[in-house]
């Protein structure tokens, strides 16, 4: 725990010597609220419910996401940090969730950065802060998939451009895996049984269910298998990197 706990400071102050954390911070702070006034149309709805925010968060986070995590180690290998990560006696897995639970402290600190926007939805009406508290952890949920995603595919290159660009098309690919767009395709190569696999992948699906007040252990359990996935693929592909040095 002392090891992990070394190394998750290491990563966090990492994120904070740099302007990054806070550049991130700001910029989701402005598209998130900027979205849900300009495109959520959050007054004109009339209900005093923070949906609107809930249901732009995916799209901010698709944008900012990827910028977030695309030097997680991309970063470590061009400035050649990482053979000194790589030379301390500390298994790979825990190099990778210090960084994780690093990213997603930041990201999420973020998201809950938003709550002037639920003390002013109280202030003009009574909402239900029962379902505003399921919205915060279905986001908290879907940070950790997207943030696990991020991660793995930072591993694959030092270009951090290109880190951005597959981040950001694998997280829209789990975003729009239950809609016509990217089931018609699916449908039209295989059979119904993997259509409906395809289709139970979408991120959106499932964190609309919690962000409406329907705590479901499927939709907790598809965002835990998903961050596990990624972030199992992410050991794997040090150790890979390891094997070929």
């Amino acid at each position: 725990m002392t090891v992990f706990i070394a190394l998750w400071r290491r990563e966090w102050l990492s994120l904070h010597r740099t302007p990054l954390a806070l550049v991130y911070t700001v910029i989701f702070l402005l598209m998130a609220n900027s979205f849900v006034f300009y495109l959520g149309d959050l007054y004109e709805t009339g209900q005093a419910s923070m949906q609107p925010f809930f249901q732009m968060l995916p799209w901010v986070c698709l944008l900012l996401v990827p910028a977030l995590s695309m030097r997680t180690w991309s970063e470590e290998f061009r400035s050649g940090t990482y053979e000194l990560l790589e030379s301390f006696p500390v298994p790979f897995w825990k190099l990778v969730l210090a960084k994780f639970t690093a990213l997603w402290c930041v990201a999420m600190a973020a998201v809950i950065l938003s709550f002037p926007l639920w003390l002013t939805l109280s202030w003009l009406g009574q909402p239900d802060h029962g379902v505003i508290l399921l919205g915060y952890a279905g986001a908290g949920m879907m940070l950790m998939a997207m943030l696990a995603i991020g991660m793995c595919l930072s591993a694959v290159s030092e270009n951090q451009l290109v880190v951005y660009i597959l981040t950001a098309m694998m997280i829209l690919l789990y975003l729009l895996a239950g809609y016509p767009l990217a089931l018609n395709p699916v449908r039209e190569l295989f059979s119904q049984s993997v259509v409906d696999l395809v289709s139970s992948m979408s991120i959106l699906s499932h964190l609309q269910s919690v962000t409406r007040g329907v705590l479901d252990f499927r939709d907790a359990l598809y965002f835990i298998l998903t961050t596990l996935f990624w972030l199992g693929l992410n050991v794997l592909l040090l150790q890979s990197r390891k094997g070929l040095t």
